[in-house]
């Protein structure tokens, strides 16, 4: 095993988390599983390649900016349920 009841006790502990026995038990498998698994992963060679952010080529579309007409005030401002000149009134929060 790569960790023991007392090191998922001791982290349980730091995080403050209240954890049954039976569930430092479930804990400790599922973790050694992770680490056993994270070790074979560790063999593998991966020297020349190119660390990922993703397994997938994404590319992010950009686009020109261009400057188009907005809204005037009275055509932004014609839904709002109150208005108080050029602004929307809103409940005061504190």
């Amino acid at each position: 095993m790569k960790i023991d009841r007392r090191e998922v006790e001791n982290v349980a502990r730091l995080a403050r988390l209240e954890v049954t026995d039976q569930d430092v038990d479930r804990l400790t498998g599922q973790i050694d599983g992770i680490l056993t698994y994270m070790e074979k992963l560790n063999e593998l060679d991966t020297t020349g390649l190119e660390p990922m952010a993703h397994s997938l080529t994404l590319a992010t579309p950009y686009r020109e900016d261009e400057v188009k007409p907005s809204l005037d005030v009275e055509e932004a401002l014609a839904n709002a349920p109150e208005r108080e000149g050029n602004f929307i009134v809103v409940p005061r929060v504190i």
